[in-house]
């Protein structure tokens, strides 16, 4: 097997006398999906906070993307080149139009040419279903717009990863489909990825492998078939039947 695209080793996080990751092992290989589930407090976002050092790990090492980033000599605007993230609430340019969320980064990042970065951003919002939308502003656009731009502006940049932190969370849930439908089709495609989500139906298709987290452990790991329809602990089933079964 090739050399993953994220490998963690015995990381650890503490907030205080907090201890929220307690000895995460991971390799992520290319072109693998892996969806984080697992109750609020697991760890889930801050384990993926950790992969592009948002939050600095207390212990353990971290590469990915081809960066040693718990390294003395971690080059992080390098990294975060090679490593794009979706968060839960879009984080756009409120002030810039859609087109330019998604070409200043290219320019300020990659340095490329302004019709350079002005096509592809042209590009990357058609892939994800916003044409005809580059002169609006954020909030002229519905929520699963808004998060469909979030991807096509983390995808200008060419990452080798990408990291989603409960993408449709804050979305209607009629909104929910479109940006799954992206997501999908970047999985499709080849790209690795690391997702934090509670949208079953998306981890049992699209997954590669599923990680159940629990009390900033890895309590369950495997293909979906297996974690999320036959979960070998009592907890794992247990927090599957509250997700599964809400109204029980």
């Amino acid at each position: 097997m090739s050399d993953p695209v994220v490998s963690i080793r015995g990381l650890r996080k503490r907030f205080g006398d907090n201890e929220v990751l307690r000895g995460i092992d991971l390799d992520v290989a290319q072109g693998e999906v892996v969806c984080l589930i697992g109750p609020s407090g697991s760890g889930k976002s801050t384990l993926l906070r950790c992969v592009n050092l948002l939050e600095t790990p207390t212990e353990g090492t971290i590469e990915a993307a081809g960066h040693d980033l718990t390294g003395p000599d971690a080059d992080l605007d390098l990294a975060r080149r090679d490593i794009g993230m979706v968060f839960q609430h879009f984080n756009l340019f409120s002030h810039m139009t859609i087109l330019d969320n998604l070409v200043v980064p290219q320019r300020q990042v990659c340095r490329l040419p302004k019709a350079e970065a002005v096509a592809e951003a042209r590009r990357l919002l058609a892939q994800v279903g916003i044409e005809g939308k580059e002169r609006a502003k954020p909030a002229q656009l519905s929520g699963g717009q808004q998060q469909r731009v979030a991807i096509a502006r983390a995808l200008a940049v060419k990452p080798r990863l990408m990291l989603f932190d409960e993408p449709t969370s804050a979305l209607d849930p009629e909104l929910v489909g479109d940006v799954l439908a992206v997501m999908k089709g970047l999985a499709a495609e080849g790209m690795t990825m690391l997702v934090v989500t509670h949208e079953m139906g998306f981890a049992r298709e699209v997954a590669d492998r599923v990680l159940f987290l629990d009390g900033g452990v890895i309590v369950e790991s495997g293909p979906p078939a297996d974690v999320l329809t036959a979960p070998r602990t009592e907890r794992a089933r247990e927090f599957l039947h509250r997700v599964l079964h809400p109204a029980d």
